[in-house]
């Protein structure tokens, strides 16, 4: 089963192999081992992508897993995965178009058994290795921006340097854009830090104690408060221009 349907894999491995920069061979007897191709590692990388699978799942004979990492981070280094991910968002918003009347902003912890500098003690996973992500998304899912922090982070402080992530987004597309609602989820309200970096932040405040249940065989289910995506919201206008 392919990640990608060959008429959405095509165009994409066309941007980004004008992109690529000339590789030369600097071994004085040309007698090392042959570098694998640059679209079988670039299929390869689409596939952990699509498929959120570890590395090792996705890497086999025809290419291993250190090559796929080695080869991630010098794309990474030169810029590449930057300036794909900035024409894939142009060409998807030329053609169907981003819905920027709502944009969501939320937090998630994944593991990082591999550590890093962004790494941190995973406050879900008995203090493991593990990062926070903050990722901005427009009213179909599309991701605008991302940051990334230890896990122990608190949710807060990302809030506004992801929707600064998404502005230098959003800047390169085409003007006209109508007022844009944020919502964001996060432990305490945001507004008041919306609102010392210019945005209109209105906060709707806790949720109160609701009942998760009806009474079962006589005994009460009880009350407990709203869990974390109905404590807050936080509501931000401004406008999107080129």
């Amino acid at each position: 089963m392919p990640a990608l349907e060959p008429y959405l894999i095509e165009p994409i491995w066309q941007q980004f192999k004008a992109l690529l920069p000339e590789h030369e061979t600097d071994h004085p007897l040309g007698c090392h081992r042959p570098r694998l191709p640059e679209r079988l590692v670039f299929e390869k990388l689409v596939q952990v992508l699509v498929f959120g699978c570890a590395y090792e799942r996705i890497a086999d004979a025809s290419c291993s897993e250190s090559t796929l990492r080695r080869r991630r981070d010098e794309w990474i280094e030169l810029g590449l995965m930057e300036r794909l991910r900035r024409i894939c968002l142009e060409a998807y918003d030329r053609i169907i178009g981003l819905e920027l009347s709502e944009v969501a902003v939320d937090c998630c912890i994944t593991k990082a058994p591999r550590g890093g500098e962004k790494a941190g003690p995973s406050p879900v996973d008995r203090g493991k290795h593990g990062l926070k992500r903050s990722v901005a998304v427009d009213a179909r899912g599309i991701p605008l921006g991302s940051v990334m922090a230890p896990a122990n982070r608190h949710d807060s402080p990302l809030l506004v340097p992801t929707i600064e992530a998404s502005s230098e987004v959003l800047g390169t597309l085409p003007e006209g854009r109508a007022s844009t609602s944020i919502a964001a989820t996060t432990p305490i309200s945001p507004a008041s830090t919306l609102r010392s970096s210019g945005w209109d932040g209105r906060s709707r405040g806790r949720a109160g104690w609701r009942p998760i249940g009806p009474r079962i065989d006589g005994w009460s289910s009880g009350r407990v408060r709203g869990t974390t995506p109905t404590r807050n919201w936080c509501g931000a206008r401004s406008e999107w221009g080129g």
